[in-house]
């Protein structure tokens, strides 16, 4: 005879209650360490930086047209200062983040009211290229530097002694470059060039002002590592732009032969920009606010310039397929120019300081010059280009790996 247990009313296990997510909560914005490991960029961040991409993209196209319609002069000048408005916010809220990001709930909400400024900016890019009209691109840029300076006041409310006049300093600086790019709205046409130097001056001007008296806690791997998810971003924003041009040329006009090689080269240069960027860790270098800021302020060209690859690749396949108003010279140049740039400013900003002896220091800067020469090879020159980019890696690879096994075997066993 076998007993059988009681039944009796089941009864769950006992769960624990969900844990409160820490951005649910409102905690003072204080500083962040400097030597806090493993800092990385954050899904918030990530984010911010795909919407940005939005308001490059437009300034990308209208250089294309402006390019492509023979208004070259016009449309670079364009660019240029729309793309350092762009870089400038982005800058502002990538360092600002590095020093002090604790991801509440307000601070979430008011980078949320930063991309919408990011794209009110973006709506505004055509007008400001075809009719000098600034007004979405000013009030886009009125939302991002409120919401900047907010966050500014709360690091203020939270801070004492020379931190909380730094936060104050940056509040007030951000506030006084917004009410003089309203000068945009006003000022005629002929002046509006000279403003903009006058006020990207200045832009510079706030955070080595600000930064006197105390040095805020940017992490450099964070920074790092922000720079280059956003050169990646732009990289493949370049790649997306390219592909589809060429498909539409393809498919419009019948054209495989005239644009596989610009294809091929494109993609060959846009390999190449990402490997010359990526092959030297650059954060060791950033140690202070003198070697970071001009580094940070020099993306401006690089990041610029990778940017403009993509919009070169257009106007070279549109001037392949016989839509573009320009000769073939002056679309290979709106490739070559600014790929020479990118690979000279690269070894300016960081890759300089980590080759060792002439050889290694001269295989950029003679790229660059390869890489303009290469203008002048008529429908190949695309492809030209791309193998120098190519050509150059190698190079690169070589002359480290020489080096590698030269110490290796010099050195005392």
């Amino acid at each position: 005879m076998t007993s059988t247990p009681a039944s009796g009313p089941h009864q769950e296990p006992a769960h624990e209650p969900p844990p409160t997510p820490e951005s649910a909560t409102l905690r003072p914005l204080r500083a962040r360490g400097r030597e806090e490991a493993h800092r990385a960029a954050t899904p918030l961040e990530l984010f911010f930086d795909l919407c940005f991409v939005v308001a490059v993209a437009q300034g990308r196209v209208e250089l294309v047209h402006a390019v492509a319609e023979g208004h070259a002069g016009e449309g670079v000048l364009n660019y240029a200062m729309v793309f350092f408005a762009l870089f400038w916010a982005w800058v502002n809220f990538s360092w600002f983040a590095s020093a002090y990001d604790n991801d509440d709930v307000l601070y979430r909400v008011v980078t949320l009211v930063q991309i919408a400024g990011v794209l009110v900016f973006a709506a505004g890019v055509s007008k400001g290229f075809q009719e000098h009209d600034f007004l979405l691109i000013w009030l886009g840029y009125l939302i991002m530097r409120v919401a900047l300076t907010t966050q500014w006041l709360r690091v203020a409310k939270s801070a004492t002694g020379a931190e909380r006049s730094t936060a104050l300093r940056y509040a007030g600086g951000v506030l006084l470059c917004q009410i003089g790019w309203s000068g945009l709205l006003f000022l005629p046409e002929d002046a509006r060039l000279w403003l903009f130097l006058v006020m990207a001056v200045a832009e510079m001007c706030v955070p080595v002002f600000a930064e006197r008296g105390y040095t805020t806690a940017w992490h450099p791997h964070h920074i790092s590592e922000r720079y280059g998810l956003f050169t990646i971003i732009v990289l493949g924003e370049t790649i997306a732009a390219a592909t589809v041009a060429v498909k539409s040329g393809i498919e419009e006009n019948d054209a495989l032969g005239e644009l596989l090689p610009i294809a091929a080269g494109g993609l060959l240069m846009v390999f190449a920009a990402w490997w010359i960027y990526f092959v030297v860790p650059i954060h060791g270098r950033l140690r202070g606010n003198r070697q970071a800021f001009l580094w940070g302020y020099g993306h401006y060209v690089i990041l610029g310039a990778a940017a403009a690859i993509g919009a070169g690749l257009e106007v070279a396949v549109e001037e392949a397929v016989g839509k573009a108003h320009i000769s073939t010279l002056a679309a290979s140049a709106a490739v070559t120019v600014p790929m020479a740039l990118y690979l000279l400013t690269v070894w300016l900003l960081h890759s300089r300081y980590y080759k060792v002896g002439i050889a290694q220091q001269l295989v950029l800067p003679v790229s660059a010059l390869a890489t303009l020469a290469s203008t002048f090879a008529g429908r190949w020159a695309v492809l030209v280009a791309g193998l120098v980019a190519t050509a150059t890696v190698a190079t690169g690879v070589t002359l480290t790996s020489r080096m590698a096994r030269l110490t290796a075997r010099n050195s005392p066993s």
